[in-house]
């Protein structure tokens, strides 16, 4: 079993008026109100400069809610409708589908109530999409099976994810089952788009759209030409910060995702990210009392929460801690775990942090970067909200 000792002990604890619950917030409530440089700041292109803005916006993704907020407890880089009705009559107070929004990042609310039967696909139309899953249209290969890009009748792409047959086990059909009900849930901006799925006669399915720029993971590797700047890179993580938020907080139900990782944030031909990959993601609880739900583990070595790992108990916490990981993945270029480096540096958190609280920040920035005075100021103001929300967690990580 991986181990639970703390990157972050070396951190003197955070006086308890300073900790934030990363519980979640009051769902009936926007995550982001009306704020006032909206109109302003959607004017400029995403290679603007996100640096004064990524610290703020971030966190206010995963803050809890006050009982009166203002537009200083939000991102300045995003304007929402505060307006919503409540004919529901749910627990919440408000009807999650008819929640209004405006943004200028398109995010939207789901509004999809269709039933996974709905959106099935016939073994004919899978096979005219991928020409018989010709080799040359393969796009992936993982543990579940092989991903191949597709095109529907109507011209649309699409990724055609076919499980293995030698794979196709109960283990493996409660994956793919959790993945169809996932994805028929949700519908936003950042997280892949569900088209429909097949399981007959030995196959099992999942169609899904077409992201065609390949995973984050590929793009740190500077594998697709020109590697991320910083500025990119932390857009990337506003889109990744919305998607986890919409999850928790704005789905028709909570849900956990417990993979997030950057193999699987795909990325579009304009660089916005979208969360892929749900099946591992499991339904959270909104029974009045209920904290956590008790699981078996599931998640990728170096982005496990570390309290779930002991405890056997999933809250949404497991996701911030995975974001977490993330983030020093994107500032950092390494991988969570380096089994290849010394062993002060082979568990990325943990030897970011001690470079962090030793006064060398710089020294985490992914080498293939730049090294300025703005690039050096935003790691400093990024890493410091980072290390504070993964100690807030009371999580002892990386697992």
């Amino acid at each position: 079993m991986p181990s639970t000792d703390s990157p972050f002990s070396s951190r003197s604890p955070i006086s308890s008026s300073s900790k934030a619950k990363l519980g979640r917030r009051d769902r009936s409530r926007s995550p982001l109100t009306s704020v006032k440089r909206s109109a302003e700041l959607n004017t400029q292109s995403s290679s603007s400069n996100p640096f004064t803005l990524i610290s703020r916006f971030i966190g206010s993704c995963f803050a809890p809610a006050k009982a009166h907020s203002n537009v200083e407890n939000f991102s300045d880089a995003f304007k929402f409708s505060s307006e919503t009705t409540s004919a529901s009559g749910s627990k919440y107070g408000t009807s999650h589908s008819s929640v209004k929004r405006l943004s200028g990042r398109g995010i939207y609310i789901s509004g999809s109530q269709n039933e996974p039967g709905g959106l099935s696909f016939s073994m004919k139309e899978i096979h005219k999409a991928t020409k018989n899953f010709s080799p040359s249209l393969m796009v992936g290969q993982g543990g579940f099976g092989t991903v191949y890009k597709g095109t529907l009748d109507n011209g649309m792409l699409v990724a055609v994810k076919r499980a293995k047959r030698s794979a196709y086990d109960k283990h493996l059909g409660t994956e793919f089952q959790s993945e169809i009900q996932t994805l028929a849930r949700v519908e936003h901006l950042n997280l892949v788009r569900f088209m429909g799925y097949l399981e007959n006669e030995g196959e099992r399915i999942l169609v899904v759209e077409y992201v065609p720029n390949g995973t984050l993971r590929e793009h740190l590797d500077c594998l697709h030409g020109d590697c991320l700047s910083l500025a990119a890179r932390l857009d990337i993580a506003i889109d990744v910060a919305h998607a986890i938020t919409y999850l928790h907080m704005y789905a028709d139900h909570p849900i956990i995702h417990r993979d997030i990782k950057s193999s699987n944030i795909l990325l579009t031909e304009n660089f916005r990210a979208k969360v892929a990959d749900f099946g591992f993601a499991r339904l959270g609880t909104t029974e009045t009392g209920v904290t956590h739900i008790s699981t078996q583990v599931k998640g990728t070595a170096g982005y496990l929460d570390p309290e779930y790992l002991k405890t056997y108990q999933l809250t949404e916490k497991s996701d911030v801690y995975s974001f977490g990981v993330l983030m020093v993945e994107l500032v950092s270029g390494r991988r969570p775990i380096e089994p290849k480096r010394d062993s002060k540096e082979r568990l990325t958190p943990k030897w970011a942090m001690k470079k962090f609280m030793d006064g060398n920040a710089i020294q985490i920035l992914d080498p293939k970067l730049p090294k300025t005075p703005a690039s050096s100021l935003a790691l400093e103001k990024v890493l410091s909200w980072l290390f504070n929300v993964l100690l807030q967690t009371d999580r002892a990580g990386p697992a």
